[in-house]
């Protein structure tokens, strides 16, 4: 995910300090992982020096100053190219799972046993977010669908991959 880019977004609903930011990201995508303050005050520098934002304001008072960030011209438009651009597919060919899985092989030891305890723990992650999703408003529900998806394909190739055992332990022991 691009920070910078989601913070510009949300700026151009109108200015914000740097506090505000964090927290409507948090809100809205951090759920899992949320920003940290350096985070937001680190990438609104940069995008400050890049001429994305601009400083719209400043208020002393018993603490640090706060800056109150807007969006420039150049950053709306920044935003709509990254808006517009697709997202490139992400094809997992250096799977930390498949080495796992290789090594194995190659060390003679036991690939299923490897594949049955990652199927487990994919089975366990699966409850938990489908619990999310039940509970959860639309943006949780679609964000865990997302994880949801992902986690039934890899499931597909624990399944696909077991049952090729034998002849993937052939080919990598040749």
């Amino acid at each position: 995910m691009s920070i910078g880019h989601t913070l510009l977004g949300l700026l151009e609903s109108g200015p914000r300090h740097g506090y505000d930011l964090k927290r409507a990201f948090d809100e809205k995508f951090g759920h899992d992982r949320p920003l940290h303050y350096g985070q937001v005050y680190s990438t609104m520098s940069r995008l400050l020096k890049n001429g994305l934002v601009v400083v719209d304001g400043i208020e002393t008072g018993g603490g640090p100053e706060r800056k109150r960030y807007a969006i420039t011209d150049e950053g709306i438009t920044d935003v709509q190219q990254w808006l517009a651009t697709p997202e490139k597919p992400e094809p997992y060919l250096q799977s930390t799972l498949y080495t796992k899985v290789v090594l194995a092989l190659l060390t003679h030891r036991d690939a299923a046993d490897i594949l049955d305890t990652q199927r487990s723990e994919h089975l366990r992650s699966m409850r938990i977010l489908t619990d999310r999703k039940r509970k959860g408003d639309l943006a949780d529900q679609l964000i865990c669908d997302h994880a949801l998806f992902h986690l039934e394909a890899d499931l597909r190739w624990l399944e696909l991959t077991a049952a090729r055992l034998d002849k993937l332990r052939e080919a990598v022991t040749r």
